[in-house]
């Protein structure tokens, strides 16, 4: 059965920038999840420190309003892995999934941790780079005309083990 995680969709997030083409693949990617009746699981990152945009119980922590009624699951996690001390393992187990597409946010951190984990307990992982965001960009990293998004996606493409697709292909594969 096939699984979709959205990722980090969270206001301390999505109010750092301008994330309307994200957010708009990521809700059509979600429709084509419930339309399938499959499973769509958000995965919610949340911190202890005080300062933190996604402190435990603050409004930067909860799942976006454009979103959040999209999910049949909500986990939370407190690593970049959304594996890592967390129900999703379990969660993944009862429901039966084997497959698992990867959307949402901080695509160099927690979405591409997300996926090599997914890949290390054997699930067969599909990740949609375009629908994907980060708050992080090229003068973030100090490394002039990177796009974070085509880097990871190429890296993860790279290592043959994880399918790397954009919006339109996985359109055109799966819907």
């Amino acid at each position: 059965m096939n699984a979709l995680l959205v990722i980090d969709v969270q206001n301390g997030i999505v109010s750092c920038g301008d994330y309307k083409e994200e957010l708009f693949l990521m809700e059509q990617v979600i429709k084509d999840f419930k339309d399938s009746n499959c499973p769509v699981i958000f995965v919610q990152h949340v911190d202890d420190a005080e300062e933190s945009p996604l402190k435990r119980g603050s409004i930067g922590s909860e799942i976006h309003s454009s979103l959040k009624d999209y999910s049949d699951f909500i986990i939370e996690k407190q690593t970049p892995s959304s594996f890592f001390q967390t129900e999703l393992t379990q969660t993944l187990e009862k429901l039966g999934v084997d497959h698992l597409f990867i959307i949402g946010f901080e695509t160099e951190f927690c979405c591409m941790f997300t996926a090599i984990a997914a890949y290390d307990r054997g699930y067969n992982v599909t990740f949609i780079k375009d629908a994907t965001g980060t708050t992080n960009t090229a003068e973030s990293y100090g490394m002039q005309g990177l796009d974070v998004k085509q880097f990871v996606g190429t890296v993860l493409h790279w290592s043959s083990v994880i399918e790397v697709v954009n919006y339109t292909e996985y359109t055109e594969k799966y819907k």
